[in-house]
């Protein structure tokens, strides 16, 4: 009798052990968390000219990302442009950037340091090329700006890259047929102001703020940049494809357009990081930048054309893989 009790105890001992245990797995599992923790850390994200598009959308998304993904500290940095904001990324001195996709092909064709290690996140929306003159200047196309003093951005610019292309295109070369100044969006608009400029290249999203100012303060126009230059372009070579023929629309610059729509050429612009980014950094920062379109569209206009169907497509780039986790969780 004793010893069918104590088996009955022991039986009844085990029992309990195995509840509690269940009890605990329970409890673990409840109160320490599974899977990825959220992204932390500091993270540095290379813009553009303090006037620019680049820059004024990279504080936005800033603000946007301190509420999204708080345990990460955003620095911004100036940069000279796509150019620049490639040669950063590529060399581990900048995390993020944006930069066209005529830039970042040109990268990969020139195999500079460090170009198989890019990747997209996004696709963000279109820069258009402004070749920007005083409103009674006898410059109706491209070919007329031979001889002139003409801003063409700075070295490391993606401005700098398209303007040299579209010059050539129109039958000038850019170091002998023109007079090139290397500037920015954040000067070239008072050096023609002043009479130091005949013209100025600009290549952005719009309307560009420093370019409607500009046609606030004085007279101006913008030149045609019709579609024979986007034939011309790609005939030129592999990187060259990226080149649209587009429209400014007519209320863009209304000062400067009187109304009427402006042919010229359009190029995306990639939200690019590398491969080596944090996944789950890299999804919770394109999911920002969907999410906050309409919010920081309404003081960055282009950022309103930033578009869910049509982020995925960051070709040249491959897409990251922590890009690619986000739009698989939101796909239909």
């Amino acid at each position: 009798m004793l010893a069918s009790l104590s088996r009955a105890v022991r039986r009844r001992l085990l029992q309990v052990s195995a509840a509690l245990l269940v009890v605990c797995g329970l409890l673990v599992w409840w109160l320490v968390p599974f899977g990825p923790s959220d992204p932390s850390g500091r993270v540095t994200f290379s813009t553009g000219v303090p006037t620019g598009v680049y820059q004024r959308y990279g504080e936005l998304l800033r603000q946007a990302l301190a509420t999204d993904l708080p345990d990460v500290s955003i620095a911004l940095k100036d940069s000279e442009g796509s150019q620049q904001n490639l040669a950063r990324l590529a060399t581990g001195e900048a995390d993020f950037t944006i930069a066209t996709a005529d830039a970042v092909a040109q990268y990969q064709r020139d195999r500079k340091p460090g170009f198989d290690s890019l990747r997209g996140s996004a696709r963000l929306y279109d820069d258009y090329v402004q070749l920007v003159v005083p409103k009674e200047s006898p410059v109706r196309s491209v070919p007329d700006l031979r001889g002139l003093r003409v801003g063409v951005g700075q070295e490391g610019s993606g401005v700098r890259l398209i303007a040299d292309r579209v010059l050539a295109a129109g039958g000038l070369a850019p170091d002998a047929d023109i007079k090139p100044v290397s500037a920015g969006i954040d000067t070239m608009p008072g050096l023609l102001e002043s009479g130091r400029l005949d013209a100025f290249f600009w290549s952005g999203g719009l309307p560009t703020q420093a370019v409607q100012a500009l046609s606030e303060r004085m007279p101006v126009r913008l030149v045609s940049l019709d579609a024979t230059l986007v034939d011309t372009l790609h005939d030129a070579g592999e990187s060259t494809r990226h080149y649209r023929s587009a429209v400014i629309p007519a209320d863009a610059y209304k000062r400067a357009q009187d109304g009427q729509p402006v042919e010229t050429v359009a190029v995306a612009n990639l939200l690019v990081t590398t491969d080596t980014a944090d996944p789950a950094l890299v999804e919770g920062l394109t999911r920002t930048v969907i999410r906050s379109r309409d919010r920081i569209g309404g003081k960055v206009h282009p950022a309103q054309l930033v578009d869910l169907r049509t982020a995925i497509y960051t070709e040249p780039l491959s897409l990251h893989e922590g890009a690619r986790r986000y739009y698989r969780s939101v796909k239909p």
